[in-house]
């Protein structure tokens, strides 16, 4: 009796909460101007944290780092934290049984939106776990036979970071080049394939750039091979038509919070038939048929499920609503401002992820000057880092236009308004920035700058 009337008195909060949200802004992740009640971070001033002051909550165009939670995927969480909440792996008595069948409800969902069987579907704590498990499990399963992994130098850094410590075990890796416009040359490719290749591990949709690979391509050239293939989907799931059986992919690595779930919470696609075998990289318990052993957490799994099935029934309408969005920045900018680069191929583009260089501007005081705008300029898992982004420079991109990326996520809950915004807040910083420039005052005269030869002190 107790956790029911725990649950309506926050049941009734949290759509209070959401209608006052709403209200305010509809469909937006944030706002630009004050709220109307300071919240207890702060004051009538505005936001202070990390010593940047900002009038309120920023813009949030930083969909591809992580995406707010769907009000509909919280709502099917909330009765497995607060009164179903028996462990899944419980066996006698009912609290477990009906957490075990959600669990099993949830692989299903995510099994649906891939084309799999729900059998082939392991739950992990994200893609990076995934990722692990594929990379090091498969080539450690077949290390007596195989000895060579082909990855591209455009992916994630937990799969590089997989692959270097591959090496260090005695492996052979492959990097593959990557052309200017971010996709693979599929001859290439071809030929990197040896007799003891285990494993080809090539990204769907890159995450600092969006460019969509060949993969259907790829899968093709794997199964003439019959070398496993595995692809990093994170950034793919629900955002792009996937199709394991098409793909040909024998293991595919997928996240939750990117496609509006919950954060900690990944699945792992594993292909029965023809069956790829891996190697668990966690001791314990035995669950997820051994390769993942510890407790699935019921709400997680839930989350990740209910945004799978939000994914599949709304997937063609969020990409007609986001490719317009993203034409509306893009032509927003460039009408305004010239040196503006789209980085990674426009034509194979997931639409919600807009990586931009701006010449003659400084990256980092860019990144400053847009404190109203959440954006990064790439990886969230790498961009504490003052280096220029590995995967521009792979894409052969000037170090210096390297330096000004920057990325615009838009997602479902991306407004017109808000985007209006981030054209007007960007044009006015690049603008402020180049008028402090003297690059930029020297091209406006004519100079060729590539051509000078700068005295050395």
């Amino acid at each position: 009796m107790t956790s029911k009337l725990l649950a309506s008195n926050l049941r009734h909060h949290l759509t209070r909460s959401a209608r006052i949200l709403f209200r305010r802004q509809p469909l937006s992740t944030a706002t630009a101007a004050a709220p109307d009640s300071p919240q207890p971070y702060e004051d009538a001033a505005g936001i202070t944290m990390k010593g940047v002051k900002i009038s309120g909550r920023p813009l949030y165009l930083d969909v591809q780092a992580t995406s707010p939670v769907d009000p509909r995927v919280l709502d099917a969480m909330l009765p497995f934290f607060l009164s179903r909440y028996g462990n899944p792996h419980s066996r006698t008595h009912f609290y477990g049984w009906e957490s075990d069948e959600a669990v099993e409800r949830a692989r299903s969902q995510v099994a649906a939106l891939i084309g799999a069987s729900p059998k082939e579907i392991v739950f992990t704590s994200g893609a990076t776990e995934s990722n692990n498990i594929s990379i090091k499990g498969v080539m450690h399963f077949y290390r007596e036979k195989k000895k060579h992994v082909i990855t591209t130098q455009t992916e994630h850094k937990c799969v590089l970071d997989s692959c270097r410590h591959l090496q260090q075990e005695g492996f052979d890796v492959t990097y593959l080049p990557v052309e200017s416009d971010g996709l693979v040359d599929l001859e290439k490719l071809r030929a990197a394939i040896r007799p003891d290749t285990g494993l080809v591990s090539v990204m769907a949709v890159n995450n600092e750039i969006g460019v969509v690979q060949p993969v259907e391509e790829i899968g093709k050239i794997c199964k003439e091979f019959n070398v496993p293939f595995h692809t990093d989907a994170a950034q793919a799931l629900g955002k792009i038509p996937i199709d394991v059986e098409k793909w040909n992919v024998s293991l595919m690595s997928l996240s939750g919070h990117k496609i509006y779930g919950p954060k900690g919470v990944g699945a792992l696609y594993l292909r029965r038939r023809p069956r790829i075998r891996v190697e668990p990289q966690m001791n314990g318990g035995g669950q997820e048929r051994g390769i993942r052993s510890g407790t699935v957490p019921t709400p997680l799994a839930v989350g990740m499920g209910a945004a799978c099935e939000l994914a599949m029934k709304e997937m063609q309408y969020d990409e007609k609503r986001i490719s317009m969005l993203q034409e509306r920045l893009l032509n927003g900018i460039r009408d305004r401002i010239d040196g503006v680069v789209v980085n990674g191929s426009m034509e194979r583009r997931y639409a919600g992820n807009l990586n931009l260089s701006f010449a003659y501007v400084e990256g980092e005081s860019l990144l400053m000057g847009l404190k109203e705008v959440a954006v990064s300029s790439g990886s969230a898992c790498t961009s504490a880092s003052l280096e220029p982004s590995y995967v521009l420079r792979a894409l052969g991109v000037d170090e210096d236009m390297a330096h000004t990326s920057i990325r615009f996520g838009i997602g479902r809950f991306t407004t017109e308004k808000e985007i209006d915004r981030a054209v007007e807040l960007t044009v006015k910083q690049v603008e402020k920035l180049r008028e402090m420039s003297p690059l930029y005052e020297m091209v406006k005269e004519g100079i060729n700058i590539k051509e000078i030869q700068w005295a050395q002190h």
